[in-house]
């Protein structure tokens, strides 16, 4: 599959050279570049990231994703063509990757940047965002950064560009919580993150931590949530709207709905594993919208989901969709170079709303 590229048009004349310079300007059409191209980056905090950036859920996950050792080898070359097309951002976590497999996302990106060492240039502008997970017998700031360094260690780099609590505790075990604050303080000021974030972190809670940070010198850089047009309820607009007024940025994991907005799946059509028992429930109601989102895709030759993933986009978060294949990480960056228009911004959200199913929230979200 061939993604989008920008070939600017020039309109010159029939008459000679000589001839051109006595031509009125009203003859020449304006030069219209994009709004934003892979290698022109979004602030996010202090570091400057890709408006999208790719989402390694997937890379050692065999219970929901089939991830096999065997992969290794395309993982490590859809993670060279995001770099070499502008992708600096990949999103992990200390969680991802199942049983003896556990972690090994992370080992893989520390792999696969080892391998592009003879470019220091590229190496050094990789921002890697990792999650720290809110295991109960993490009881401590000081067990936090344990965590961060077993990160360090896994990846084998000197520093985390973003670490990102994985969930809050506030709904089940309220008093863990200042630990993973303080861990959060911690790990930055001793240098082992660049810039914080949080994740699955609802309106409220957001609100709190940022003041708790703010009091204690410490910037929060990120907020990931999930965020698609399968998944735009108050909460997560609400969100949105604390992030864009206190400078947080929102990275929008799941843009894709799972998948279900890539318009590869039916009710006779299903993924196989647990996804397919969600898919069964969900996909019957999604109608309007993927109508919707077929339309705006053959009107821009594009596929459904490089409108999906542009329309994060448009909302002004930065998507990470996850990414297994060549073939999808191709797709994907197809959703760059170009933007809806309010219109068609519209138009989605309108089908969304008359859609009768949602994606289901993740249960960590906080309130």
């Amino acid at each position: 599959m061939q993604f989008s590229t920008f070939t600017p048009t020039l309109y010159f004349s029939s008459l000679g050279p000589s001839n051109v310079t006595s031509l009125p300007s009203s003859l020449f059409k304006p030069l219209k570049l994009p709004p934003f191209w892979p290698w022109q980056k979004v602030k996010m905090g202090p570091l400057s990231v890709s408006p999208m950036g790719f989402g390694t859920w997937a890379w050692g996950n065999q219970l929901l994703w089939g991830y096999q050792e065997s992969m290794d080898n395309e993982l490590q070359q859809i993670f060279n063509l995001a770099v070499e097309n502008g992708i600096n951002l990949f999103d992990t976590a200390d969680s991802y990757g199942t049983g003896k497999l556990n972690g090994q996302s992370e080992k893989l990106i520390g792999k696969f940047i080892r391998e592009r060492q003879v470019n220091k240039q590229i190496q050094g502008d990789i921002v890697i965002a990792t999650k720290f997970a809110a295991y109960p017998w993490r009881l401590t700031s000081r067990q936090f950064v344990n965590a961060c360094r077993a990160s360090l260690d896994r990846m084998q780099i000197d520093q985390i560009g973003i670490g990102q609590l994985h969930w809050s505790t506030a709904n089940y075990a309220p008093f863990q919580e200042l630990a993973l604050w303080d861990g959060l303080v911690a790990m930055y000021e001793k240098g082992l993150v660049r810039a914080v974030g949080v994740s699955n972190y609802g309106p409220k809670q957001l609100l709190k931590l940022y003041d708790y940070l703010k009091a204690r010198g410490v910037p929060l850089c990120s907020a990931q949530v999930q965020f698609s047009l399968l998944s735009m309820g108050e909460d997560q607009i609400e969100i949105k709207k604390i992030c864009d007024s206190l400078g947080i940025h929102l990275i929008a994991y799941s843009p894709l709905g799972l998948g279900m907005l890539t318009g590869k799946y039916s009710a006779s059509q299903l993924p196989s594993g647990p996804r397919g028992l969600l898919f069964r429930q969900i996909l019957p109601g999604l109608e309007p919208l993927l109508i919707s989102l077929r339309e705006i895709a053959q009107r821009r030759h594009k596929t459904i989901a490089q409108v999906a993933i542009n329309w994060c986009i448009s909302k002004g978060a930065v998507p990470i969709p996850g990414v297994k294949s060549i073939e999808q990480a191709k797709e994907n960056l197809g959703a760059l170079g170009w933007r809806l228009s309010s219109e068609e911004v519209l138009q989605l959200e309108y089908a969304a709303r008359e859609s009768p199913q949602r994606m289901i929230q993740n249960i960590f979200q906080t309130k």
